[in-house]
Parts: structure tokens; sequence; C-alpha cells
């Protein structure tokens, strides 16, 4: 009984998450970054705790928690504010948090700025997916890929498209 417990324990352990995306400002390599991170502790656990690092090296670095998730359905959005101001929304709950000194502000009323991405979790895993301007090209009109657009966009746009604010996508583990 003993033998099996131990051949099913990798199975097991290899059901939780624990990964992370990254929006760079400034640039893929920039040292100046926010980075959502989700981690199920346990298999049986449906949510997963959910944290934002704030990130300029070499000024400052923290980590914000934003709760927990259900781990599947992690959908943060991001919207830029300037330069180092940011406000991330799920659903109905809003964050604002700056990153001169990397701390958590008091929630604003309403999202504000400039849609830069979204944090997402596509096939298994969480990746930033950069915002892209609407095809009439109108300031401050942006959607997300995979979001319902309102008529045919032209396909080589997401491509072809930088991010707002300069950032770039990345995901992968973050640096802690």
């Amino acid at each position: 009984m003993r033998k099996i417990l131990l051949a099913t324990l990798p199975l097991l352990l290899t059901a939780c998450v624990d990964d992370s995306a990254s929006y760079y400002v400034g640039g893929s390599g920039s040292s100046h970054a926010l980075t959502v991170k989700r981690e199920q502790e346990h298999l049986w656990k449906r949510d997963a705790a959910v944290s934002l690092i704030l990130s300029r090296w070499p000024d400052c670095q923290r980590r914000i928690s934003l709760g927990s998730m259900p781990a599947k359905d992690v959908e943060i959005e991001l919207f830029g504010l300037g330069e180092q101001t940011w406000i991330l929304r799920d659903g109905n709950q809003l964050w604002q948090v700056e990153t001169q000194t990397c701390t958590e502000l008091a929630a604003p009323k309403a999202e504000a700025g400039d849609l830069l991405g979204v944090f997402r979790v596509e096939g298994g895993k969480l990746v930033f997916v950069p915002a892209v301007l609407s095809p009439a090209g109108a300031p401050g009109a942006a959607e997300t890929p995979g979001a319902p657009a309102d008529g045919p966009a032209d396909e080589g746009q997401a491509a072809d498209a930088a991010p707002a604010g300069g950032g770039a996508p990345a995901s992968g583990k973050a640096a802690q």
C-alpha cells in the first residue's frame, strides 16, 4: 500500500498550479515590470492564491495579494494611467498601484486609463495578452484578442501592433 501511495504522489503534485505572467514596461527585458502570479497549494482546491509583484529595479520590488480566485478562471485586466500608475480589474474588484515606490493605492471608483492587456489562463498557463487598437484605430479604443469585437478585424493587426505604453508581455516564472 505504501509503495502505491509513493508512486501516485508525483501525479498529485503535478496538478497543482504555480505560474506567472509579466507585463514589461518599456519592452521585454526591462527592469520595470508588473507580474501576476497564481499558486494553487493543493490538487483538491479549486482556488489559487493570486498576487501582483511590482518591480522597478533597483529602487523597489513588492508583492501584493489580490486574493483567491478559481485557478482556471483568472482574468485580470491591466490599465495604464501614465508612466508608473496602474489599475487592475477582476470583474468588479479594482486595485490601483504605483511603481515609483511599489505600493498599493486606494482602490479607484472605476477603471480608467488605457487598456494595456489582460492576464488570463490560456492552454492551462497564465499569460499576458496585450491589447490591440480597434480596427477603427480610435485613440483609447482597444480590445484584447479573444474578446468580442464590434466588426471584422484586420487579421494582421494583432501580430503587428505593439501594446500601449511600450510594454511587452512575457510568461514564465517570476523572480522573487
